[in-house]
């Protein structure tokens, strides 16, 4: 056995009898070998494990390699954007890509299975998906490089976002433009579980919103956070609640564009005038936040899925990654729906511009 622990062709070999030349045949459905010799060196692979390598397999063919990105809700902004990063580095590096959709968690678990199965990709990319240990260890006995992308796995590289600091950004952002009363528009905490797939970035952007109220020396008042499924029209719904309210929020923080669109279609039925009378600020800094001219804090979602592709490509080359997490920057981008509250002097000094480090950052430190 090779010293990664990995079964080789040659151990299927010797422990055939035959030589690496026949088992090579045999895995590549051959007709110049013998039945008898066929069946047993088919009952020594499954008995090993013996997972044959589609990179060497490929290189030595010259035929284009494979790695699979295993992404969810694959029509939601963020995800295309995502994808449209990792797609330009896997094409440049001369790969072949499939995209597995997910859903559910059935979903999500039906993908991870032919993944770790013999013969499938070279590599697997995971973008915002948390998957239970078991998977990890899958992956392992197979033998399969997977790197993660907005989520964090213990022994993977991952590259990620601080959505807390995030939510401290777009929050605080608000308050420096010196609004008080802020609203907050989020996804349900957990679905049922058979659909639950682990998201987090919402609750974290939320705990990061509390905490600059804090800061400011705001109480949290729980009765101007909104919670539900992800999408515009359930943050319609939601904003709609909140401006109802006897004293409704000056200011309301969205923990994504989209949701974000919610809300400003809310103040528009409502006939409120964003920013006059009510100010709304994003997360991503997708394609169309800009064209409605919405205020966000803008995540690197072209940068992520590009740096994971990068750091698959490297561990398929055998080549070090560096440190297992990968920070990317966030900042704040204020456009023309955040403004002072009506009838309020501007804050001194102009509005809040926050940002994370600009360059990434790196620890050895997981998540999970």
């Amino acid at each position: 056995m090779s010293p990664s622990g990995r079964v080789t062709i040659a151990d299927v070999a010797a422990a055939s009898g035959v030589g690496v030349g026949t088992v090579s045949r045999v895995l590549n459905g051959g007709t110049n070998v013998r039945e008898s010799t066929r069946r047993t060196v088919l009952a020594v692979i499954k008995q090993l494990g013996y997972r044959p390598s589609y990179l060497a397999a490929s290189l030595s063919r010259g035929t284009p390699r494979t790695v699979a990105i295993v992404v969810p809700h694959l029509t939601t902004p963020s995800a295309v954007m995502r994808l449209a990063g990792a797609l330009t580095v896997l094409d440049e590096q001369g790969y072949d890509t499939v995209v597995c959709n997910v859903d559910t968690a059935g979903q999500r678990d039906h993908h991870l299975t032919a993944l770790t199965s013999r013969y499938r990709v070279d590599g697997v990319i995971v973008v915002s998906l948390r998957m239970p240990r078991r998977w990890l260890a899958l992956f392992r006995r197979a033998g399969v490089p997977l790197v993660a992308v907005d989520v964090a796995f213990t022994g993977v590289p991952h590259t990620v976002t601080d959505d807390v600091a995030g939510g401290r950004m777009a929050a605080g952002h608000l308050l420096s433009l010196g609004h008080r009363r802020i609203g907050f528009v989020g996804d349900t905490r957990r679905l049922a579980a058979r659909d639950h797939l682990g998201f987090t970035a919402s609750n974290e952007r939320l705990r990061g919103y509390q905490e600059a109220l804090a800061g400011a020396g705001i109480g949290y008042d729980a009765g101007l956070v909104r919670l539900g499924p992800h999408g515009a029209a359930n943050a319609e719904a939601l904003a709609t609640e909140l401006l109802s309210l006897p004293d409704p929020p000056s200011a309301i923080f969205a923990a994504s564009d989209t949701q974000a669109m919610g809300v400003l279609a809310a103040a528009d039925r409502a006939g409120l005038r964003v920013p006059g009378e009510l100010s709304v600020i994003g997360f991503d800094d997708i394609e169309s936040a800009m064209l409605l001219g919405l205020s966000t804090v803008r995540q690197p979602l072209e940068d992520s899925g590009a740096e994971a592709a990068r750091r698959l490509c490297a561990l398929l080359r055998g080549e070090p990654t560096g440190p297992l997490r990968q920070q990317l920057p966030l900042e704040v981008v204020h456009r023309s729906s955040t403004a002072p509250p009506r009838g309020s002097a501007p804050p001194p000094g102009g509005a809040y511009v926050g940002k994370t480090a600009r360059r990434p950052q790196a620890s050895a430190a997981g998540r999970i």
